[in-house]
């Protein structure tokens, strides 16, 4: 798999992709709610398949009603596979079953190494998203500002159940790649909806014959309405647009970039919950989320170059 290419990335993000990283964040964080509704009614693997097959419902529907249909181009629909398996397919499974084996608080700070997996990819089939102390820095600060924020205790189960933290580790580097994969879409002229529309279609593609041979779909009870608003969200806010603001982000800020938001979405969730489920902000909360944004202003850098200025 060949993942040089020659189109350049900003070497730092505008407002505008900040804004828009936030934002996914924030999205993204607030998945974490609604798969908290769904798992009390359904698998979680049936989940994430009905998750990207209404999130695919939605945008071609979208595209088709723009008269912008998906490209029915070979090689287009190669690169959609191979990125809804690295971007959905592999790295849902790996966390879905790491989290039967450990505790979500230490899968969270598992999955939250993804930046680092994905500078240290970058750096290998990439030519202008190499490592620098800088990065590596701010990645390490915003990794520990996760830990500090989801709590020590946590992090006791580190060292049991090996084979399930390696999932989390794996799926963290599938994302690594992922995005670097994704690069391509821009170079292959697919703009940011039909990539995030051909990925959510080919994870869907890929996922429903695993789900129908594992959960069998037809033997399960009908969820309530809750479930089903539940899942219309996380498909279409979490998902559909979500991906929209993943891939904007990634043609023109990159995969280092765009992967900070693993940093970002503990932070969003905690928001969230105390926001809309009065959940108690601790002091731990805070001082981590400190941390993260002193690390995301020494991977962004102006901060830095403005100080250092003569």
């Amino acid at each position: 798999m060949v993942l040089h290419e020659n189109g350049q990335i900003n070497a730092s993000m505008s407002p505008l992709e900040w804004a828009m990283l936030f934002g996914l964040s924030v999205l993204w964080g607030g998945s974490f709610f609604f798969v908290g509704v769904l798992v009390e009614y359904l698998p979680p693997l049936s989940i994430v398949a009905l998750r990207v097959a209404l999130a695919a419902v939605v945008l071609n529907l979208f595209l088709v009603l723009r008269n912008q249909p998906l490209s029915a181009q070979g090689r287009h629909w190669r690169a959609f596979l191979v990125m809804g398996l690295l971007n959905n397919v592999v790295p849902f499974s790996l966390i879905v079953w790491g989290q039967t084996q450990i505790a979500s608080g230490l899968a969270a700070i598992l999955n939250a190494t993804t930046p680092l997996f994905t500078v240290l990819v970058a750096h290998a089939f990439t030519n202008d998203e190499r490592l620098n102390t800088r990065k590596f820095v701010g990645i390490v600060a915003g990794v520990m500002g996760v830990s500090v924020m989801i709590g020590g205790d946590a992090l006791q189960g580190l060292g049991a159940d090996v084979w399930a933290q390696c999932a989390i580790l794996g799926a963290a580097l599938s994302y690594g790649f992922a995005g670097v994969f994704g690069r391509r879409f821009r170079r292959l002229g697919v703009k940011p909806l039909h990539t995030a529309a051909g990925q959510v279609s080919a994870s869907a593609l890929l996922l429903g014959p695993v789900v129908m041979w594992l959960d069998r779909p037809w033997t399960l009870s009908m969820p309530p309405w809750q479930a089903w608003g539940a899942l219309i969200a996380l498909a279409v806010l979490s998902t559909a647009l979500a991906y929209i603001l993943y891939f904007r982000i990634l043609a023109t800020a990159g995969a280092t970039n765009v992967l900070l938001n693993t940093l970002l979405v503990p932070v969003s969730a905690i928001i969230l919950g105390a926001a809309f489920l009065n959940e108690h902000l601790e002091a731990a909360s805070y001082v981590g989320m400190v941390m993260i944004a002193l690390g995301l202003v020494v991977i962004d850098g102006r901060v830095l170059r403005a100080i250092n200025r003569p």
